[in-house]
């Protein structure tokens, strides 16, 4: 595992251009932190009224959800000129006095659970870890217990501020329960608001990074390329994902590179180690891209069911191997995003874990 912060040259062009330019104009109203005592106060400005009450706290407070401010505004937390309004909607005049008080966070819901976490990194804002198979992220139906959540609960403790007023860790993207690899977790809310932003655009405007590694049956015919497919729940079964039209389905696009290939016992190509880059993060994407480009992953019991009788060709070690494999082949190796605290570019990369590299070097050997 290895940890690096990137010292990107644009951000040096950057800076010598502001440097040469003219001095911007003035941004408008300053934004209030929420203080120590977990309140926010300020004063309507020209540039301010008559707006909305709920856009002028999203501006003013940026480290709070719109969501959660308008929480705020109708449980009755927000005082204009002394008198609580409940309104989200109601206008502002210039030097209306607002006074923000935001409740001390609810206690954390599910229970907290000592369960081990390997944590790569952690602050104050966030904490980066590596999952291992068959941890569920989170509590549902079926796993009420047990969960990456559970256990985030109780190893952070008092240094989770409040997701949405709750005492919960801000979760922003999931690994499957048998996926292994890198996983951000905010602490507060601010860093929630800040890495859902970055997910929710897929690092197309901005450094947000993920790569995967998995180990697939066949080669595709094209050693790099795109799989740009729409996905939406099946509709013969509701526990699985499928390709279905764009106008149905939503947008999802996946990059491969074959990183190596793997012969059967009669020297045939007959599975390859593949590097996925998302460029969108949908429910078992790379799953279903590469069962759709007919290469499922090796392990996948609802994706690979038709591949199993393959692993007659192998080798015996080999095919000893794939049979007792227990899982979806398929590492989260690469993470990288922008700290929403700090502003810089984190980057951390993963090494594959034991049971996959035990898988790799099996198929290595005809």
């Amino acid at each position: 595992m290895s940890r690096k912060i990137r010292k990107a040259d644009r951000e040096i062009a950057a800076a010598e251009a502001a440097a040469a330019a003219p001095p911007p104009p003035p941004s408008g109203p300053e934004p209030v932190e929420v203080s120590a005592e977990r309140s926010a106060v300020f004063t309507v400005e020209a540039a301010e009224a008559g707006g909305r009450m709920d856009k002028i706290l999203a501006a003013r407070i940026p480290e709070l959800s719109r969501t959660r401010l308008k929480a705020l505004i109708v449980e009755g937390g927000v005082l204009v000129n002394g008198k609580p309004v409940d309104d989200p909607g109601r206008k502002l005049a210039l030097d209306d006095a607002v006074a923000l008080q935001v409740p001390e966070a609810a206690p954390p819901e599910p229970e907290p659970e000592n369960i081990p976490l390997d944590v790569v990194f952690e602050d104050e804002h966030l904490l980066v870890i590596e999952k291992p198979a068959g941890l569920v992220v989170h509590p549902a139906a079926g796993h009420e217990s047990g969960t990456l959540v559970n256990a985030l609960i109780a190893h952070c403790g008092e240094s989770l501020s409040g997701i949405g007023g709750v005492k919960r860790p801000g979760i922003v993207h999931r690994l499957d329960k048998d996926t292994t690899g890198l996983l951000v977790v905010a602490k507060n809310d601010k860093a929630h608001k800040g890495l859902a932003a970055q997910f929710a655009d897929h690092g197309r405007t901005g450094p947000l990074e993920r790569a995967y590694r998995a180990v697939v049956w066949g080669v595709p015919l094209i050693r790099q390329g795109t799989i740009a497919a729409a996905l939406d729940r099946s509709t013969k079964h509701r526990d699985r994902m499928a390709v279905v039209s764009h106008e149905r389905g939503k947008e999802a696009i996946t990059h491969y590179q074959v990183e190596e290939v793997f012969n059967d016992a009669a020297g045939a190509p007959i599975a390859s180690l593949v590097t996925c880059r998302l460029e969108t993060g949908r429910t078992h994407q790379i799953r279903v891209h590469m069962a759709h480009l007919g290469h499922p992953l090796i392990g996948d019991a609802t994706y690979a069911t038709g591949f199993r009788t393959k692993a007659v060709k192998l080798g015996e070690a080999a095919r000893r191997a794939v049979e007792s494999f227990p899982r979806q082949a398929l590492h989260a190796a690469v993470l990288g995003f922008e700290h929403p605290s700090t502003g810089e570019e984190t980057f951390f990369e993963s090494d594959l874990p034991q049971d996959m590299v035990d898988l790799i070097d099996a198929l290595r050997v005809r």
